[in-house]
């Protein structure tokens, strides 16, 4: 189980610097990962799979998303009165 949350918590990450694009080339971005490049790599395509739209951006040497997009990974409870979402703290 905790290798699950650990590529979670990896993603969340990757998350962040490609959202401040600031990345760096893919190994500095492996390096600050505490991950290999091929397993940078594979998590990359991962995330494509899941319609991440992650792109290299030579002129600004980091990974980028061609789009804005939003990810969470998480349980949520639902409100019954108004179907919304709120989220579990704890």
């Amino acid at each position: 189980m905790g290798i699950i949350i650990r590529q979670i918590e990896i993603i969340e990450r990757m998350d962040q610097l490609i959202r401040l694009q600031a990345t760096g080339s893919p190994a500095k971005f492996a390096s600050r990962l505490g991950i290999s490049k091929t397993k940078l790599y594979r998590i990359i395509d991962t995330m494509k799979k899941l319609n991440a739209p992650i792109k290299y951006d030579i002129a600004i040497q980091s990974f980028v998303y061609a789009e804005d997009v939003g990810f969470k990974f998480g349980f949520y409870t639902i409100e019954q009165n108004t179907n919304t979402i709120s989220p579990i703290v704890g």
